[in-house]
């Protein structure tokens, strides 16, 4: 599996898969529509960043990204693998991956914003240190109609 950073020619990608995603287990709503249609314009004029996994037969399979909501504030967002992929852990080491790059980041606080339909997702955010966090659902759940789940991300201490 090979990572790459958001270029114009990825971003058809970026919409497609989260397109996929979303309408597949909800409907998409006008902030889905603006961010995915426009990723350069809406996360990384803004100061955020998308990765992408390529997978050495399937080609460009998930994405991945970090939207800045504030300084040192960061969402883990629209992080989606296509159907055809599913099963191969791309999720999980799309998600390590990210979760590397955020390390090196400034950032006080990395949260995620998701649903309850998501279990598979929240299990794998569990296992890599999100907690569930009702302060942030509060301060920014109400971004989108389907949110009922918020986590923050608690970085892995180093073992002694």
């Amino acid at each position: 599996m090979e990572f790459l950073k958001f270029s114009q020619d990825l971003a058809p990608y970026f919409d497609t898969i989260n397109r996929e995603w979303i309408s597949d287990m909800f409907v998409l709503e006008p902030i889905d529509e603006k961010v995915i249609s426009k990723p350069q314009q809406y996360i990384i004029n803004r100061g955020g960043y998308i990765w992408f996994a390529r997978h050495p037969e399937l080609g460009i399979v998930g994405t991945c990204a970090l939207m800045k909501k504030a300084d040192g504030v960061f969402e883990l967002t629209k992080m989606g693998v296509s159907s055809h992929a599913r099963g191969l852990k791309v999720g999980e080491k799309l998600l390590s991956f990210v979760l590397s790059k955020a390390e090196v980041i400034a950032y006080s606080t990395l949260f995620l914003l998701t649903n309850q339909k998501c279990k598979a997702a929240i299990h794998l955010y569990e296992k890599q240190g999100f907690v569930h966090d009702q302060d942030i659902l509060d301060q920014f759940g109400k971004a989108y109609a389907r949110c009922d789940v918020a986590m923050r991300y608690q970085r892995k201490r180093a073992q002694k």
